[in-house]
């Protein structure tokens, strides 16, 4: 059941709902419906509630009146070209806790990003305590540890040892690079875009924290640890078995600070031009 409901004294049969649906199952006649026999195909978007411009739309049991409006106050091309430009990966972090509710508003906000099939099952891994990332930490090292001394480090992750031999003699850390807090995206493998719903994911909550002057870094050595190296660690810490690591990413605030943009390398590009035979 999808719980489909017009308000029909709102209704107004402009049809928007119906000719904005994906999988076209909304029927006019004149009021919106869908047979029961075409609700499985529904693909759970919610566009014929988001659309209707008189709020009579409610599925999923969603009601139109407690969503946010499209009204109000947006950021500025300029704004949004300056976050973009200026964003920067950080690798030195205040020692320092972000606020738990700020965390939880940016995790609530990024669950909006879009999915393959709108599967919308993106699953969020977080280790927002300290101490407990520093345990984390040290699984890391020590699995690497273990395929170094085994030998059993495939070649594009060998350099990986190299890098556990520095944090075991000099403690710099340059997996974690000594950030508060930790956030790993993984999705179920059966879906038909794992990876890239992990990373347009990950890719909003970036945005969204550099919008906080908060600093991220895509953390590539630790997805490769997590997939290639121990994937035991990542159920330890309550990814399920049958999802695929998309990417791990650490933020906080940050203890460096860029006056200003660096300059791009320039932009490849291929513009298509087909021509009929």
């Amino acid at each position: 059941m999808i719980d489909f409901k017009i308000n029909e004294d709102k209704c107004i049969s402009c049809g928007l709902c119906a000719q904005d649906c994906p999988v076209g199952i909304i029927d006019m006649n004149p009021k919106p419906s869908i047979r029961k026999s075409r609700e499985k195909l529904c693909l759970k978007c919610q566009h014929c509630l988001a659309i209707c411009p008189t709020a009579a739309v409610s599925i999923l049991g969603n009601k139109p009146e407690d969503s946010l409006s499209a009204d109000g106050e947006r950021p500025t091309y300029e704004g949004m070209t300056r976050l973009i430009k200026t964003r920067r990966s950080i690798r030195k972090y205040l020692h320092e806790d972000l606020d738990q509710h700020l965390i939880q508003e940016l995790l609530e906000t990024t669950a909006f990003a879009p999915t393959g099939h709108n599967y919308n099952t993106v699953h969020f891994t977080l280790i927002d305590k300290r101490e407990e990332l520093e345990l984390f930490r040290d699984k890391i090292y020590a699995a690497i540890k273990k395929a170094g001394e085994a030998k059993t480090l495939l070649p594009q992750f060998e350099f990986l040892y190299a890098i556990q031999k520095v944090w075991e003699n000099n403690k710099v850390d340059v997996i974690f690079r000594n950030a508060p807090h930790l956030l790993i995206a993984s999705a179920p493998k059966k879906n038909s875009s794992p990876l890239p719903d992990c990373l347009i994911a990950l890719s909003y909550f970036e945005l969204l924290a550099n919008s906080h002057d908060i600093g991220t870094l895509w953390n590539g050595m630790l997805t490769w640890v997590l997939n290639d190296i121990d994937p035991s660690i990542a159920e330890q810490i309550g990814v399920p078995k049958d999802y695929t690591v998309g990417y791990g990413m650490v933020f906080g605030k940050s203890a460096v600070k860029y006056p200003r943009a660096i300059q791009s390398e320039g932009l490849s590009i291929n513009r298509v031009n087909l021509k009929k035979n």
